[in-house]
């Protein structure tokens, strides 16, 4: 039987219990914990409950997971996390002094403002792309720097967590979720795992499984410092936490799609993903996003079962059903095809082929690949860092080229469309651009965009904190090549990007 609270709850919802200063005491409420905001401070008690996937039953296991909490989130947000303290019985009250046994434990963490969670920026509108790209080098740089695991993870591990949450969706019986269709999502997803296994199993044993966040959704990230800061990750299960790092990105990437965000969902993928090296996963994405939304479909009617409020009740079992369906649809087959936008400096490829992206194929949409990104992060820099004129030499360029052309070919194999945004004057580029789409037997389309002189000019020097290196003097040498005879569709750039996108759907339509 778990501990009872209450009295711990009582003494840690009463101004008084933390001294001078503090006036009331804000409570926000999970599945699994209740965080007491009291001053500068948040003071964070794990519930006494227990799962098949989680023990918190006694006030040992509770110490032992605020101190895992505490170690395991220094690595991303160590200003955040300050102590554990303990909750200590005298004679007739609960006090933080260690005058007694204790009886339970916290961890004390800086409080910061609710209003910069990346959930209530999602809200508020305050997401923006310049954010969600720090948010993927973050992300990135985290899991890069993260514990090998060669123990965990593996076709047969995500075997186990894909029955442990169909048991969780079928024990939720007061959230109204049909059997047959979570034993249906179960189906799928078994015939994914089989289907992929040999990748997982390749993956973990090439040291893709870290130690990693485990729980990586909009409200446990914030905006600390002015910096994306990763918090509140999974501490009660090494096993559940040690994952291919892709699994763990697909809870953030889950998240942003069930928020109807897939623009930021495909961005932060295919920066996480040039940033990375990790392309070889993409055919287990969709199974990583699906299992995620599960994940998310039993944790939110776990909620609606504690929930005193009728109407919240039945907002959070509509949400888990959404997230339900969500799971499903992330399985859904989608046709896949290669795009090449091309066309001198300025004509907006990067901007069409980052609105087109999320449109096309499986979630979070294409795979876009940048030659102007792909050559920075060849010669070993960071994307908004300007090359020296030995970065365009010819022979590095026909190295872009080939890792255009290599990456395309991964993603189409896995399923996902792909869109190469390059420059393209020359020929032989265009059509080896074509000849990858043959030999995946997809189909191809490249788009050509044009603009007046003036008109891309004009973007050229608007641009701030960009991956292109072209200047107005790159532009008129641009302007005085031949591209030779061109197959693609031409497209007016010259207007609004609206325009533009319009023109563009139009010639992708039936293709």
């Amino acid at each position: 039987m778990p501990d009872d609270q209450q009295d711990v709850i009582a003494f840690l919802k009463n101004p008084s219990s933390y001294g001078g200063g503090v006036a009331r005491v804000e409570v926000i409420e999970t599945h699994v914990s209740l965080v007491f905001i009291a001053g500068d401070r948040a003071y964070k008690l794990k519930r006494a409950v227990k799962y098949p996937y989680l023990d918190f039953s006694t006030a040992e296991r509770r110490k032992l997971a605020c101190e895992a909490e505490l170690a395991l989130n220094r690595r991303t947000a160590p200003a955040i996390y300050r102590e554990v303290r303990g909750v200590f019985r005298t004679a007739d009250h609960l006090s933080f002094s260690p005058s007694g046994p204790p009886v339970d434990w916290v961890v004390v963490m800086q409080r910061f403002d609710q209003a910069l969670l990346f959930e209530a920026l999602a809200k508020s509108g305050g997401l923006t792309p310049q954010l969600m790209d720090e948010l993927a080098d973050h992300i990135a740089a985290f899991h890069t720097a993260a514990e090998q695991r060669f123990d965990h993870g593996g076709g047969t591990e995500m075997g186990e967590i894909a029955e442990i949450q169909h048991r969780c969706l079928v024990a939720e019986r007061q959230a109204g979720f049909a059997l047959e269709e979570v034993d249906a999502l179960l189906e799928k997803w078994r015939e994914r795992l089989a289907a992929f296994a040999a990748v997982l199993d390749g993956r973990r044993s090439a040291g893709k499984v870290r130690r990693c966040h485990g729980d990586l959704h909009l409200r446990n990230i914030c905006l600390f410092d002015g910096k994306p800061t990763l918090f509140d990750c999974l501490e009660f299960d090494d096993a559940l936490a040690s994952t291919d790092v892709l699994y763990d990105l697909a809870f953030l990437l889950m998240d942003l799609e069930h928020r109807g965000l897939a623009n930021f969902a495909n961005r932060v993928l295919n920066r996480y993903l040039d940033r990375s090296e990790e392309d070889d996963g993409l055919a287990a994405m969709p199974l990583f996003l699906s299992l995620r939304a599960g994940i998310r479909a039993h944790v939110t009617a776990s909620a609606a079962q504690r929930s005193g409020k009728a109407a919240r009740r039945a907002e959070l079992v509509g949400e888990a059903h959404r997230y339900l369906e969500l799971a499903h649809r992330l399985l859904r087959p989608e046709p896949s095809r290669l795009i090449a936008i091309g066309g001198i400096s300025g004509t907006g490829k990067s901007t069409l082929a980052a609105v087109l992206a999320p449109e096309l194929g499986l979630r979070p949409g294409a795979r876009v690949l940048r030659s102007d990104v792909t050559r920075k992060l060849l010669l070993g820099f960071a994307p908004a860092t300007r090359l020296p004129a030995s970065g365009y030499r010819r022979e590095v360029t026909r190295r872009v080229y080939d890792a255009l052309r290599r990456k395309a070919t991964i993603a189409l194999a896995a399923g996902y469309s792909a869109i190469i945004d390059a420059v393209a004057l020359v020929p032989e580029e265009r059509s080896s651009f074509a000849a990858v789409a043959r030999a995946a037997g997809v189909p191809f389309r490249g788009l050509w965009l044009e603009a007046p002189p003036a008109r891309m000019a004009e973007r050229i020097q608007a641009r701030r904190h960009d991956a292109s290196d072209a200047s107005p003097e790159v532009l008129a040498e641009q302007l005085h090549h031949d591209p030779g005879p061109l197959d693609w569709v031409r497209i007016d750039a010259g207007g609004s990007p609206a325009d533009c996108l319009g023109a563009a759907r139009a010639a992708l339509a039936g293709v």
